[in-house]
């Protein structure tokens, strides 16, 4: 295994003169900014949060299983040191996830390669190593998603004082290291990233400012940044979605649901809702963008993508589930939408008016979001149950498992196996017996 470490970042994070005299200046994009091909995935992987459609479904032809346990039908399971709630990101025959560690004192962030077919590792790298940032007791140093363009992994880090931007090779050298904006919230970073053209953009809203900033996926250079209203704090990734007939970069929180234009951080409109603090990503249909949230009041709205500046009062379709999630992200399937809140009530939601069709409490909580494969939806629970979900507009009997460690992160499935970080290990679920424990 070959290491790469030395990249303190803690001796790099000074911030602008203009962010020390209160605010980072907008940006705006150069003519020809756009040099390098555009990000597609691959049949048969998982490149970023979300997935390859980014909407948490599964390719189809999938048939993971729907029985597993400690020692059942585990492919391979590894031990990381560290922390992490992200999930893998799955390209070619490589893994890659993230881990952290902290003391009271200092902190260290790593990435590492994996072998997709026996969890090896193959390298790891550490992006950050210096002060503690704070955070909320049940968020980690490495709670953000890793995506790869299929020749960087870029992942989104918080120091002590800003949120930092680390891009490295598949070779596990470390390509980049960019300070996108002043950081130091109550809760602690969580947004995964996402990509446009050449350009891999990254959500920052905290009480020291909030911004959207686009980067250069080959320089690290800012394409353009966006200073956005000040909100308390919000914690959602950020998602290009092609929706309305263009795209949008769509990200919710500080009481409103918002799209902006993906080449310049524009604005394109604004819905008030769900919640002022919002962590979960938001999710579309041809036409319409679906948002959960949050805190301190909790809501499920439904707006349509087609308008421009305020569209509170002409475009929100449907408002109104005092239930709905805080932090797990719904997903849309033929009409239908599902979702499960914190405390563990599961809702089948008809998505043209709200309508809640069926339910299940499971009575645990969550933070994982479900993913859907086929006709079934997996979703684990914080104590480390898992469901099998049929989907569908009538309740189907679910199929319960458990593992001996809680999960937070959400699982990615890919070739009929379940890719799962739990508090203990990383494991690889399928119909195999256990291969290798590391």
């Amino acid at each position: 295994m070959r290491k790469e470490f030395g990249i303190v970042l803690g001796l790099a994070l000074a911030l602008t003169a203009a962010a020390q005299e209160g605010g980072l200046p907008d940006v705006a994009p150069q003519a020809g900014w756009d040099t390098l091909p555009p990000v597609t995935a691959a049949p048969g992987d998982w490149p970023w949060w979300r997935g390859p459609n980014f909407d948490n479904v599964a390719p189809a032809g999938q048939k993971p299983p729907v029985a597993w346990g400690a020692d059942s039908n585990i492919v391979w399971r590894v031990r990381l040191p560290g922390v992490g709630h992200s999930s893998p990101c799955v390209v070619g025959d490589r893994i890659y996830i993230t881990s952290g560690e902290k003391t009271q004192a200092q902190s260290a962030v790593w990435l590492f390669c994996l072998e997709r077919a026996t969890g090896k590792t193959v390298w790891q790298t550490e992006l950050y190593k210096g002060a503690t940032p704070r955070m909320h007791p049940d968020n980690a140093l490495a709670s953000a998603t890793p995506a790869c363009d299929g020749e960087r992994v870029f992942v989104p880090v918080q120091s002590n004082t800003s949120v930092i931007t680390v891009a490295v090779g598949l070779d596990g050298k470390v390509l980049w290291n960019q300070t996108v904006a002043p950081y130091n919230t109550i809760q602690g970073y969580s947004a995964s990233l996402t990509f446009y053209k050449s350009a891999v953009i990254v959500p920052v809203e905290g009480p020291k400012g909030c911004y959207l900033t686009a980067l250069h996926r080959g320089s690290g250079a800012v394409v353009w940044r966006k200073a956005l209203r000040s909100v308390v704090e919000s914690y959602a990734p950020a998602l290009v979605r092609h929706v309305a007939g263009r795209d949008q970069l769509l990200l919710i929180g500080g009481t409103s649901t918002r799209a902006y234009d993906p080449e310049n951080g524009a604005l394109l409109w604004e819905c008030e809702g769900p919640a002022r603090t919002c962590v979960a990503t938001p999710v579309a249909d041809r036409d319409t963008v679906y948002a959960t949230g949050g805190y301190p009041g909790r809501n499920f709205i439904a707006i349509r993508a087609d308008g421009a500046g305020n569209v509170t009062k002409s475009h929100l379709t449907w408002s109104g589930d005092a239930k709905a999630g805080y932090v797990p992200s719904p997903v849309f399937d033929e009409g239908l939408l599902y979702a499960v809140a914190d405390q563990g009530l599961m809702r089948c939601y008809e998505a043209a008016d709200g309508r809640v069709l069926w339910e299940r409490d499971f009575k645990a909580p969550f933070y994982s979001s479900p993913t859907l494969a086929g006709n079934a939806l997996y979703v684990f629970d914080r104590k480390g149950k898992g469901y099998v979900v049929p989907t569908g507009r009538a309740a189907g009997t679910i199929l319960t498992n458990e593992l001996p460690s809680g999960v937070f992160a959400t699982p990615v499935i890919l070739e009929g196996r379940i890719y799962l970080r739990t508090l203990g290990d990383f494991l690889c679920i399928g119909e195999k017996p256990l291969s290798q424990t590391r």
